[in-house]
């Protein structure tokens, strides 16, 4: 029976995101619903978050902000304003994911921060947001009004207070809502409600903790790619803001310089030319004049943004009211009255007193921050006997300017929010966090064994990059030259192990032609270095020199030990094999082979200068005479001035000698040659190698045995065991 095809990487993160898009709308259509709720049932909350925050803690940042903006446009279907409050719902999600990411939402006495500072956000910040408006109405039988009549003197203060109160209330709720459905909602639902964007192998959560915390000398490049995106949003966003300001501006002045031009004609329209000095003389007594400002009223009353509606005959003196239309703000002036030219004006009054046509003029004098347009109005011979005039408040303009401003703010914050968010989630899966694995991944490649750089291989080629991109390319180039390295190195370390076998092998060569011309030392090469083994290791497992007996040191050691006679070679064969005691111009002559093997020995170092086991192959060539009190040769040196591998080896050197049979004498028993190193300890020998000697009487036992079984009765060594001779 086959077994069921398991879903590919790709196909669960579909699934993922299926979920997470699938919460996404749930979470929209929790904000509408709970919204419209709480307007059906007149409430004074919103409840409009829910679904913001629930999506925010479930699946973060990029959830919580896309359920927040996509709310507030939805609604601005219906309620335009709403569009402009999107950046509240989008700073609410970024709050609850930050507070989500902190562990605030599993401590239930936590919880008030969390809801403060929502309410912070949605009833401080958008309270603020009318202000920059239209200003917020204020009711005097609101909570605001309350407050106010209270004693707090500031209405301002008190619409503050009251929102910031109201919106405490609505975000406890809305929490309490949160909590309720994050608790209905099945664990393995709630575990697939972020968006995931792996573009490799996903890590664990200590594996993406660590790569997205990774160090670096000055600035991330998660940090640069966001600042120069945000520099480039916030440019782009100021240019735009700047050109459409000026065309709005341009566009609101030529709308409002229409309107006026509309309400002069239409005002020139009901002026009877022919009437305007009786107008100027009788004023209201005048026939036809209470109607016709009436008509006048009219136009002021169903015109928009016309500040004043008024006709003036314009003379050398200067104004000459004919009518001026009462606004809500003040009365207009009595007909005949003269009112002077306002500086502004100055350029036009000689077009103004020939009766002629000017553009409409902004001015800013003791009526205020006014567009004016004059309309001509003239009699039957063509002569001007009047101007109509309307003036549009440039406040009001700027005003509008202002609206518009702070509602494009709002705007772009929000698509911003939204934009920084989205950038950033992609930047994450598809730049640091590749990047990052591939850093760590090589970083901690270990090359000390053929098991470690297996591992090691294995660990990149696992991370299984495909963002199809650039770094993808980086990762294959990364994965081909390790996987080429890893052979190189494999190579290289089988040729050093050869060339090191070659090395010992050559060292034994040079050390059997050295002990084939002395015919008393049998195996004594072989076995003074098995010796020095057992004993440094002994030393080492004591604890003694731990800066010097490492494993490195001692391999040295070990190996160029079958050197330490090397300069025997320069001693003739008649005293190197003589069968009786040397007298003392022939020791003397024996006792010159260890500055000879120092000087053949630097010979060597200088043509392989880095070379550790000659250095301590000559150590051991010159020193291993040497006395612990002194009193050896060639050179006198004491205690610790003797090399530590000279030390060990006089020690292995002496008791194979006794060990060993020599033409000249009998061998010593084990327990004999012993007693002798024990005596000798502090005098001749180093106490500490002398310890480390007797505690490892088994291994030297065992050693020595072995290489008794490989020499014959006239002291040869073979290298298979020697069958004794029948009797």
């Amino acid at each position: 029976m086959t077994q069921p095809k398991q879903p590919t990487l790709t196909q669960i993160r579909r699934h993922r995101n299926l979920i997470a898009i699938i919460m996404c709308f749930f979470g929209v259509g929790v904000n509408l619903l709970c919204g419209k709720l709480t307007e059906y049932l007149e409430l004074p909350l919103y409840l409009d978050t829910v679904g913001t925050i629930a999506a925010a803690i479930m699946g973060g940042y990029l959830p919580g902000v896309i359920v927040g903006f996509l709310t507030n446009i939805i609604k601005g279907v219906t309620d335009p304003a709403s569009v402009y409050y999107g950046i509240l719902n989008v700073m609410i999600a970024a709050a609850a994911a930050f507070f989500k990411d902190k562990g605030i939402f599993q401590k239930w006495y936590l919880l008030p921060i969390p809801i403060l500072t929502f309410a912070l956000i949605g009833g401080g910040i958008g309270t603020c947001i009318p202000w920059l408006l239209d200003d917020l109405p204020f009711d005097s039988e609101s909570l605001s009004g309350i407050l106010y009549s209270s004693g707090i003197s500031n209405i301002r203060v008190a619409q503050f207070l009251a929102a910031l109160l109201t919106d405490v209330v609505d975000k406890t709720l809305t929490m309490m809502l949160v909590l309720v459905i994050i608790k209905l909602l099945p664990a393995k639902v709630r575990k697939f409600c972020g968006f995931n964007g792996w573009m490799q192998k996903p890590l664990s959560s200590e594996e993406s903790a660590a790569a997205k915390n990774i160090s670096f000398r000055v600035m991330s490049l998660r940090t640069k790619i966001l600042l120069v995106m945000s520099i480039s949003l916030i440019a782009v966003s100021v240019s735009a803001t700047v050109i459409s300001m000026n065309l709005y501006r341009s566009a609101l002045i030529k709308s409002h310089t229409e309107r006026a031009e509309s309400a002069a004609l239409i005002a020139a329209s009901l002026i009877d030319p022919e009437e305007v000095e009786s107008y100027l003389q009788e004023g209201e007594r005048a026939p036809g004049y209470l109607e016709t400002e009436e008509k006048l009223t009219a136009v002021w009353d169903n015109t928009d943004d016309i500040a004043y509606l008024y006709v003036y005959q314009i003379r050398e003196d200067g104004c000459h009211v004919v009518f001026d239309v009462d606004t809500e703000e003040s009365e207009g002036s009595e007909p005949g009255e003269v009112i002077e030219f306002d500086e502004g004006f100055s350029a036009d009054i000689p077009a103004l007193l020939a009766g002629e046509e000017i553009d409409p003029i902004i001015t800013d004098d003791k009526y205020g921050w006014l567009l004016t347009v004059y309309e001509p109005v003239y009699d039957h011979t063509g002569e001007c006997v009047c101007y109509t005039a309307a003036d549009v408040s440039m406040d009001r303009i700027g005003q509008i300017e202002r609206n518009f401003l702070v509602e494009m703010l709002c705007l772009f914050l929000g698509i911003f929010f939204v934009i920084f968010v989205l950038i950033h989630w992609l930047i994450e899966y598809h730049i640091i966090l590749p990047v990052n694995s591939i850093a760590m991944s090589t970083g901690t490649f270990a090359y000390d064994s053929e098991t470690a750089r297996e591992s090691s291989i294995e660990r990149i080629h696992d991370l299984n990059i495909h963002t199809g991109d650039e770094v993808e390319n980086l990762y294959h180039a990364i994965t081909k030259t390790s996987d080429d390295s890893m052979r190189y190195v494999a190579d290289v370390q089988k040729k050093t192990e050869e060339i090191a076998q070659m090395q010992n092998a050559l060292i034994l060569v040079l050390a059997d032609i050295v002990e084939s011309r002395d015919r008393n030392t049998g195996a004594h090469v072989r076995k003074t270095a098995a010796y020095t083994d057992i004993i440094l290791r002994r030393m080492k497992a004591k604890g003694l020199y731990p800066d010097i007996l490492t494993d490195d040191y001692i391999s040295d050691v070990v190996n160029s030990a079958p050197l330490h006679d090397v300069g025997k070679i320069q001693v003739p064969d008649a005293i190197l094999n003589k069968p009786a005691r040397l007298n003392d111009e022939e020791f003397e002559i024996m006792k010159s082979h260890t500055t000879a093997g120092r000087d053949i020995l630097s010979e060597a170092i200088s043509l392989v200068p880095n070379s550790g086991y000659l250095n301590e192959a000559r150590n051991l060539a010159a020193y291993h005479h040497e006395k612990w009190d002194g009193s050896g040769y060639p050179t006198g040196i004491a205690g610790e001035e003797i090399p530590i591998s000279a030390r060990v080896m006089a020690v292995a050197d002496v008791f194979d000698a006794l060990v060993s049979k020599r033409s000249y004498k009998k061998p010593f028993t084990f327990e004999e040659a012993k007693q002798i190193i024990v005596e000798g300890s502090g005098k001749h020998f180093d106490p500490d190698v002398v310890d480390a000697f007797v505690s490892a009487e088994r291994e030297i036992r065992r050693v020595e045995a072995k290489f008794s079984r490989m020499t014959d009765d006239s002291g040869c060594f073979h290298a298979q065991p020697v069958e004794p001779k029948k009797a």
